[in-house]
């Protein structure tokens, strides 16, 4: 069968008809049944599923790998504070070799 949506397409339609978040792998099995996914492609595709979900700005990841419409959440539930992550730097004190590049030098360099 050919199928005209997309997997997250299907998914938010499932998720629009249900009043709360449902686990992933309900969710999946859903999605796989509706577009009539075989058997043998179904692991592989659920890969992409989880990828292509997390990337979609309609989904909420919630706890537990529940899943629901970011529009039926509270601002709270959903935004993930940065601010406090730190990033450490991965500068090294070995010189970098640039014997190979056409980098100007002295009077040359701007």
């Amino acid at each position: 069968m050919t199928y005209n949506q997309t997997m997250t397409d299907v998914a938010y339609t499932w998720l629009s008809k249900r009043k709360k978040e449902v686990e992933f792998g309900k969710l999946w099995q859903e999605v796989a049944e509706e577009m009539e996914i075989p058997e043998e492609k179904r692991k592989k595709k659920q890969s992409r599923f989880y990828s292509e979900l997390s990337m979609d700005n309609r989904f909420a990841s919630l706890e537990g790998n529940k899943w629901d419409l970011r529009n039926r959440r509270k601002f709270d539930e959903v935004y993930i504070d940065t601010s406090n992550i730190e990033i450490e730097d991965e500068e090294t004190d070995e010189p970098i070799d640039d014997s190979g590049l056409d980098i100007p030098k002295g009077e040359d360099a701007y």
